[in-house]
């Protein structure tokens, strides 16, 4: 018995020490991160290797782990060279290098990635931590000022509206998506935008020149943007949120007059008032229709994984309330991503879901006056907005005149987005240098719009409530395999090749329209059309199924000698069923060369990096097209009424075949310069590049006798587009507690159009951007030409005014287009002449990043230089005759406007502006936190303003107006106010 219990006292003992052991075993190890200068690195990602246990540094370089003797520690962070410590002890005191080897960094290209060593085309690449920071919910918000030649324009602060997006100049005479660049998003091409957050992209690298679009073929005339977003991880799970909450404020208002003024004015000049439109008040309609805009976004990820599986998965929340009652947008936004490793790491497969659902609510921004951001400055001061018994006060007999909360108060206009995407990836290594890739997506969106007028709306007046409902639907599929082999071969040769196949189909504008009025009640809104007495027979929308379909092959072949001497060449053959039956396939080659000059024993020594490049190639423009752009279509031409007094439709051609319409192609030569001294700090590109597009596609008036329809879609035109570029990144200042990074870049584009006409089809010009002034009938202000750039302003010449006070203009020789020397108060279409261009000359971008110890500050200027904008908006406000006793005008009309001149609306070189601005777009403060408590490993806060000042002659709202489409450069009453927002935000790593 004893014995026993001596036994299991000994037992007891054995395991107890066992236990001790394994405790201390593993045990808690602390240590501090710092640079070669001995200052803390806080936010270094510390993890035991092999394992999953990890942590951050705190913003004194401070950590703790769990970790036992003989297990090794990984550090690294960005910007540094990893680093590996062996656990001997409780206390690890490590000290990281930074990382000079950028030339290591990975950039990625059209399937695949690469060095950035050893690129040899014009790509520019942009991670998380320069991205732009703002209420954005575009990503190419992220990159204005960053990329050159990248010319992005907010015209407005509309929660609603997408910013034109247009990469070394306007190639084509058809808008929308077939002027701007394509996107590819985690390796899909073509997937919605609307799928990713701007808190979950980790880079976007933009594809500038065609040697490095053409692998994208028909589709990237314009340049291509790639988007990554987040992955997990190897090491222990982490939890991020990310967030701000912002006010908007209306930056600038036009000054109208107030009902003084007004008064004084019409009075004092002759003018009459009607006594209707006095009813004692003094109205300030810009505020009673605007408001403080709020904005909230809130983003919550998990990322993860071991050595075999990676996962990630996030959620986001924006809500975005315009500054203009009634509009705004809420959104969600949700991914999960996982991929894992099999089959002895020979096989990679992952599979991610993407969602998105957004809600729009917009207000009434159509013409003849029925707009609210038009209204909110003619409407008279001196009105009220309800009549005394709660009816809104209005005067339907006036032409194009709407009290602006009225519109706003009996509108709704909703609208409803639903886009789910999946995507699966499999890879396998089917010999050590060539893996077998392939990618599955699948991708379905849904739009639902809804409207209702009621029966006290201005804009469905007389129709006792008014109702239109849609919805549609589309679906995209795309396959892609590949076959790349890469291999390098006696240290010397390093060989790339890849070969593809893509498989892509398009099922769009599926959906119906439903048009109803005529109401026994406004209750209902646009919930039963039903319950309507009549249905509009021509408002069932203009919505046909198109399948389009694509079938390619590509390929490249990368070749680099000792890392000195690098080609590429790749080519693309493209099938589409858009174009007509005899030119459906196109091929797409590019050819390029890159000489890495600071490997020559010459130049080692002097410089980091020196490189020269060189490219050619040619890609296409598939984009914005639908099946029957080339097919012979018939459609509802109208009504008639047959013989028995039945109302039947009438079926016409609706547009022409083209069996020769053929993809428009874009051919460009880039010539660029890298280079990078002192240790890195000093480094930047010159590039230059001439890029042509021929074979425009547009639609020109053909005689009736030889074809069934007036217009014909073919190939005609040529646009060339000439420039520079130029970017300088710079660390003037790195000490131990304070340093500063800026970054310059400048573009300049020549725009000219160098052909619009052939033997068949000809035209002198086009005339585009009718503006409808008053009293202007049909004249339009703006015209392609040959010889001149898109957004040319052809416009009355304004020379003053005459005896009478009334303005006056140049008249023009019809035949020579010159002078006559004579002047009128008449002006005639061939009166017009060339005064001036919407495009920039100089396009500026100047970033900035301060940070002390803890502290961090980000400034970024943004500028446009050398361009012209038709103020519209203030021609229209400015129409003292017209106007008054009427409509409202600007409160300056009475320094700058003769009282005499019933011209002064009249739209010329007078209200040709410029457009020279330069903004600080974004000033940024934050202050890290660092670790808080044992649950919070880092922590962040920061302010930002956007739009805090902007330096301009231009009088209008904003110099900022839109530059895409074929229509830059006009400002004409349609314009969101532009807003300065403060944000507060917090980021957290859990």
């Amino acid at each position: 018995m004893n014995v026993c219990k001596l036994f299991q006292r000994a037992l007891s003992l054995v395991l107890l020490l066992f236990v001790y052991a394994g405790v201390m075993a593993q045990s808690d190890v602390k240590g501090t991160v710092t640079d070669v200068a001995g200052e803390a690195l806080p936010g270094v990602t510390v993890s035991v290797k092999g394992g999953t246990v990890g942590t951050m540094t705190d913003v004194d370089g401070n950590f703790t782990i769990r970790a036992q003797r003989g297990e090794t520690l990984v550090f690294s962070y960005v910007g540094y060279v990893t680093k590996e410590a062996l656990v001997s002890g409780t206390a690890v005191n490590v000290q990281l290098e930074e990382d000079r080897k950028t030339l290591d960094e990975v950039i990625v290209v059209g399937y695949g990635s690469m060095a950035k060593k050893d690129i040899t085309s014009s790509i520019t690449s942009i991670k998380q931590e320069d991205f732009n920071q703002g209420v954005y919910t575009d990503p190419a918000q992220l990159l204005q000022g960053k990329v050159p030649g990248l010319t992005i324009s907010n015209n407005n602060s509309d929660p609603n509206a997408s910013p034109s997006v247009t990469l070394r100049g306007s190639s084509t005479l058809r808008s929308g998506a077939a002027m701007e660049p394509y996107y590819v998003i985690d390796g899909v091409p073509g997937a919605s935008l609307s799928l990713v957050s701007p808190d979950d992209i980790v880079s976007i690298d933009v594809l500038r020149d065609a040697s490095a679009t053409a692998i994208y073929g028909s589709k990237a005339a314009n340049g291509v943007i790639i988007v990554t977003t987040k992955r997990g991880k190897s090491g222990q799970a982490s939890v991020t949120y990310s967030g701000y909450v912002s006010v908007d404020k209306i930056r600038k208002r036009l000054e109208m007059m107030n009902a003084q003024q007004y008064k004084d004015f019409v009075l004092n000049n002759g003018f009459s008032l009607d006594p209707y439109d006095d009813t004692g008040a003094d109205t300030d309609w810009q505020k009673e229709v605007s408001r403080t805009g709020f904005s909230q976004n809130h983003n919550i990820s998990i990322n993860g994984g071991n050595e075999k599986t990676r996962y990630s998965t996030s959620v986001n929340y924006l809500r975005n309330l315009g500054v203009i009652k009634g509009s705004g947008r809420e959104r969600y936004v949700a991914r999960a991503f996982v991929e894992t490793q099999a089959m002895q790491d020979k096989l990679t497969v992952s599979f991610n879901v993407n969602a998105s659902t957004s809600t729009r609510n917009n207000v009434p921004a159509q013409g003849q006056g029925l707009s609210v951001y038009d209204a909110m400055y003619y409407y008279l001061p001196m009105s009220s907005v309800k009549r005394p018994d709660g009816s809104w006060f209005e005067y339907p007999q006036r032409s194009q005149y709407a009290n602006p909360v009225s519109l706003l108060e009996e509108s709704t206009i909703l609208s409803k987005d639903k886009v789910i995407q999946a995507h699966a990836r499999g890879s396998y290594q089917i010999f050590k240098d060539l893996r077998y890739n392939l990618d599955l997506s699948y991708q379905n969106s849904q739009f639902n719009y809804a409207n209702y007028y009621t029966s006290k709306s201005m804009v469905a007046a007389g129709m006792n409530g008014k109702s239109t409902r849609s919805a549609v639907e589309g679906q995209r599929k795309v396959m892609e395999m590949n076959l790349a082999y890469d291999k390098i071969l006696n240290n010397r040769h390093k060989v790339g090749l890849l070969g593809g196949y893509s498989w892509e189909e398009n099922n769009d504008n599926d959906g119906f329209q439903l048009t109803t009025y005529n109401y026994y009640s406004d209750d209902l809104s646009y919930h039963n059309p039903g319950m309507a007495n009549n249905i509009d027979l021509n408002g069932f929308g203009g919505y046909n199924l198109s399948t389009l379909r694509m079938i390619s092959f590509y390929g490249r072949a990368n070749y680099s000698l000792d890392g000195k001497y690098l080609f590429q060449a790749t080519v693309r053959r493209d099938g589409s069923s858009a174009f007509g039956a005899n030119n459906r396939w196109a091929t797409f080659p590019s050819v390029s060369f890159a000489w890495r000059i600071s490997d020559e024993e010459f130049a080692k020594g002097t410089f980091d990096d020196l490189k020269f490049r060189i490219g050619y190639g040619v890609s296409g423009n598939s984009l914005g097209f639908d099946v029957f752009t080339a097919t012979q279509v018939y459609g509802a031409t109208g009504w008639f009424t047959n013989s028995e007094g039945n109302l039947v439709r009438t079926l016409g051609a609706v547009r022409n075949s083209n069996p020769d319409l053929r993809w428009e192609k874009t051919d460009m030569l880039n010539i660029g310069l890298d280079f990078a001294i002192l240790k890195n700090r000093l480094s930047g590109t010159i590039e230059v590049y001439n890029k042509n597009t021929s074979d425009l596609i547009y639609d020109y008036p053909v005689s009736t006798t030889k074809y069934l329809y007036s217009y014909l879609t073919t190939n005609v035109g040529e646009i060339n587009n000439k420039g520079i570029e130029f970017t300088l990144s710079a660390v003037p200042v790195k000490k131990k507690s304070f340093s500063w990074n800026t970054g310059l870049t400048l573009s300049h584009n020549k725009n000219v159009v160098k052909k619009i006409s052939n033997q068949e089809f000809s035209v002198n010009y086009l005339n585009l951007s009718n503006l409808d002034g008053a009293g202007q009938s049909g004249m339009t202000q703006q015209r392609v030409m040959e010889g001149y750039p898109i957004g040319t302003f052809y416009t009355w010449e304004w020379a003053g005014y005459n005896d009478q006070g009334v303005s006056v203009y140049y008249v023009h020789d019809p035949a020579t287009g010159e002078r006559t020397g004579e002047l009128t108060t008449t002006p005639q279409d061939k009166d017009r002449a060339y005064t001036g261009s919407a495009q920039p000359k100089l396009v500026l971008g100047w970033n900035n990043n301060f940070n002390y110890k803890r502290f961090g500050l980000t400034a970024t200027f943004q500028g446009l230089f050398g361009n012209k904008i038709m103020n519209g908006t203030r021609a229209r406000h400015s129409n003292v005759v017209g106007n008054a006793g009427n409509k409202n005008l600007l409160a300056d009309v009475l320094k700058t406007e003769k009282v005499t001149d019933y011209n002064a609306h009249f739209l010329s070189d007078r209200y040709l502006e410029k457009g020279d601005y330069l903004r600080l777009a974004q000033l940024s403060g934050s202050y890290s936190i660092g670790k808080i408590g044992s649950g919070i490993k880092n922590a962040r806060v920061f302010m930002t303003v956007n739009n805090a000042f902007v330096l301009t002659k231009y009088k209008g709202l904003d110099p900022e107006v839109f530059l895409g489409g074929i229509t830059p450069g006009i400002d004409n009453r349609q314009t969101y106010p532009r807003t300065r927002t403060v944000m507060f935000g917090l980021n957290l790593n859990l």
